[in-house]
């Protein structure tokens, strides 16, 4: 029997790269993306496009209104921070951008579905270097979330074990970049910036845009998602 694994896919650079590590892993793919009223909602047409791209087995699309609760600049009226250094977007501080208990609550219905499927394994691309600042990509969060998976059930009960597994959290955007491109990934059919234009046209100077930027800079290669705007 095949090996299933719960991919959680927002249709950006790091879990486009976990997708295919996962792939490369030997898994069947099962992409879960939210639509949780995000302001940079072109990532939803960016994961179906990495999903098909990787042959999943199915793709999931839920419904969160995260957006009611606000308390985020991707979630409510609050200004996207644009044009930071990029030291400064990796100095520790939490932004704005940052989305209450987001990556908590994605995880839990990873852990739901891959209950149901009996899969092994949750990918999830957090990253705790050339991040900006969410206390949700830490080490040390997943380390709790992997703990309260095995409590909370029955695979855990049972010691089968669902694994929450983070390939790229150790690595820089760089090297994630380099990872990727050794497995065949096409970064043109991704989406990062927070504030794209109405056509889905990035910004290049939201956080996510500018620490993109410096991964293909540093890893000496040209973003084809640029390019083809180009």
């Amino acid at each position: 029997m095949r090996k299933k694994a719960v991919v959680l896919a927002s249709g950006g650079l790091d879990s486009t790269t976990i997708m295919a590590i996962a792939k490369d892993e030997g898994y069947d793919i099962y992409a879960l993306s939210f639509d949780y009223g995000q302001r940079h909602r072109f990532e939803l047409e960016a994961a179906k496009r990495v999903a098909k791209h990787f042959g999943a087995e199915k793709h999931l699309i839920l419904r969160l209104d995260l957006d009611t609760i606000g308390g985020s600049a991707l979630t409510d009226d609050i200004p996207v921070p644009q044009g930071r250094n990029p030291n400064e977007i990796i100095s520790g501080s939490i932004p704005a951008t940052y989305v209450p208990a987001r990556n908590t609550i994605f995880l839990a219905y990873a852990l739901a579905w891959a209950e149901v499927l009996a899969a092994t394994d949750i990918y999830i691309g957090v990253n705790a270097v050339d991040f900006s600042g969410y206390p949700d990509c830490r080490p040390e969060f997943i380390k709790s979330f992997q703990k309260t998976a095995n409590l909370a059930t029955k695979a855990g009960v049972e010691r089968k074990g669902i694994s929450i597994r983070t390939p790229l959290i150790n690595m820089t955007k760089a090297e994630i970049i380099r990872k990727g491109i050794s497995l065949g990934v096409d970064y043109a059919i991704t989406h990062s910036c927070y504030n794209p234009s109405e056509k889905g046209i990035p910004c290049g100077v939201c956080d996510s845009c500018l620490l993109r930027k410096k991964g293909f800079k540093e890893a000496g290669i040209p973003d084809p998602a640029l390019e083809n705007l180009m």
